[in-house]
């Protein structure tokens, strides 16, 4: 036993010797779990299974990282045919120790096993559907499917109950005690399985125990009726009186006995006949229905592979040519590039296509390649000095007018082209705030204060962003 605090190995004393927690209650509350598990080791080597499951879960309740109480409950829920809850056992056994656990072998044994893994899921899903048929009232059905269910997984406590119950149901007593005796065989002790045997006991024994009819007496008009064994004997009390007609009626009753003994025999195994014809049918229908479905699944999946790799090609569509063909920007891209490449000098025009550039990319906002945006940056960069001072010369000219309106577009575009033109992005912001667009001024000023700090025209802009915001 091991200390909960530290994880030091714990001696008789009720402290730890390492790290000195008090460890008594401790102690006591891992004795009771470990009580509980010896308890329901002993239940399960004994098959009373139902007892060793609460004995367990006791157990886990006092010490849920007892990893021995976990597996050895798997396999107690393994051998009463409940596979999944056993799966969830190990699972949890494996997360608290992950190695040098038995677990991981019982784990495989079913995942390693296509053909087990598959007909542990058949045996759930039909299952499932005899309770849907029984909910239905479709009892024959649910009979069928629990059949299917035990000839896959035999050990299935639960299945076997659900049938017996409705073998009950249609007064079959027999075939209900058969399969009662089952699960007992399976666990001995299981609850349900003994409240349905004591009811199926209780119509049974009458029936064993009828004694067989005593002779009837007889008044002087009267016959006599006995039983023996099957047959139901007849005589008249007085031979003498009316023989003749007393033959004819004896001839009459035994040729009646005789009909109905025939029915009695022939007619359940006509019966039985077509229930076996009915059943395999069913059987052949079911699978019918199963392979359907197999197929419908199939084609869906498909289908939605399909709509998947159509999404994709349509989005891959759509980034290449753009929300409204985007190829129009590739064009005049190509178009300003080509002009640069003919005429260097020519600033004016390979700027009017860049210009027409970017009010397309801001009017359609894409997202364009990595190649586009290589090329129109280099573009940018190239011409950038040249055509920023063109645009601040022009900006300028209307600034000193007082033409804000019209200065605004070329300082704009002069701080695109050369985003460290100080003066241009000065007499932005100054423009802003002229017109009214304080915002827009009060994001210039904080540029020009970051990127050129410690010049005039950052201690001016701080005045004025302090003016703009103490304004408001």
């Amino acid at each position: 036993m091991i200390c909960f605090n530290c994880g030091c190995n714990l001696s008789e004393h009720d402290f730890c010797t390492s790290c000195g927690v008090d460890v008594s209650l401790y102690k006591k509350i891992i004795y009771i779990s470990n009580r509980f598990y010896n308890d329901g080791l002993d239940k399960a080597g004994v098959r009373d299974l139902t007892g060793a499951i609460a004995s367990l879960r006791q157990c886990l309740k006092f010490n849920k990282n007892n990893v021995e109480a976990r597996n050895l409950l798997g396999l107690v829920y393994f051998e009463t045919g409940e596979v999944v809850a056993a799966l969830s056992e190990w699972v949890i056994s494996k997360n608290l120790q992950p190695k040098k656990n038995i677990a991981d072998d019982y784990i495989n044994m079913i995942q390693t096993n296509p053909a087990r893994l598959d007909t542990i899921n058949q045996t759930i899903k039909k299952y499932n559907q005899a309770l849907t048929y029984c909910h239905q009232e479709s009892l024959d059905l649910a009979v069928i499917q629990l059949k299917k269910v035990l000839s896959l997984n035999p050990k299935f406590i639960r299945a076997h109950q659900l049938l017996a119950l409705l073998y009950i149901n249609s007064e079959e007593w027999e075939k209900a005690k058969r399969e009662l005796t089952k699960c007992i065989q399976i666990d001995t002790n299981n609850t349900t399985t003994l409240r349905y045997l004591k009811e199926v006991d209780e119509m049974l024994t009458p029936e064993e125990g009828v004694k067989p009819k005593a002779k009837k007496k007889a008044h002087s008009d009267e016959v006599v009726k006995y039983q023996s064994g099957n047959e139901t004997i007849i005589q008249p009390v007085n031979m003498k009186e009316g023989k003749g007609v007393s033959s004819l009626l004896n001839l009459g009753i035994g040729i009646l006995i005789g009909l109905a003994i025939a029915m009695s025999l022939i007619l359940p195994a006509r019966i039985q006949m077509e229930q076996s014809t009915i059943n395999e049918n069913l059987r052949v229908v079911s699978e019918q229905l199963d392979a359907k479905t197999a197929t419908i699944d199939e084609l869906e999946q498909q289908l939605a592979d399909l709509r998947e790799e159509k999404a994709s090609l349509e989005q891959d569509m759509e980034a290449f040519m753009g929300r409204d063909g985007g190829v129009q920007l590739y064009d005049i891209l190509a178009k300003a590039a080509d002009a640069y490449l003919t005429n260097p000098e020519d600033i004016t025009t390979v700027t009017g296509y860049l210009d027409d550039l970017s009010e397309q990319i801001e009017k359609e906002e894409t997202e364009e390649s990595e190649s586009f945006e290589k090329l129109h940056n280099t573009l940018l960069a190239l011409l950038g000095p040249s055509a920023a001072d063109s645009y601040y010369d022009a900006g300028y000219e209307d600034y000193k007018r007082e033409d804000f309106e019209a200065a605004i577009p070329n300082l704009e575009k002069a701080v695109l082209y050369d985003p460290h033109n100080g003066e241009a992005l000065y007499y932005l912001a100054n423009s802003y705030s002229s017109v009214g667009r304080t915002e827009d001024a009060k994001e210039a000023y904080r540029q020009v204060i970051e990127l050129f700090p410690g010049t005039v025209k950052a201690t001016r802009s701080t005045a004025f962003l302090a003016e703009l915001e103490d304004g408001e």
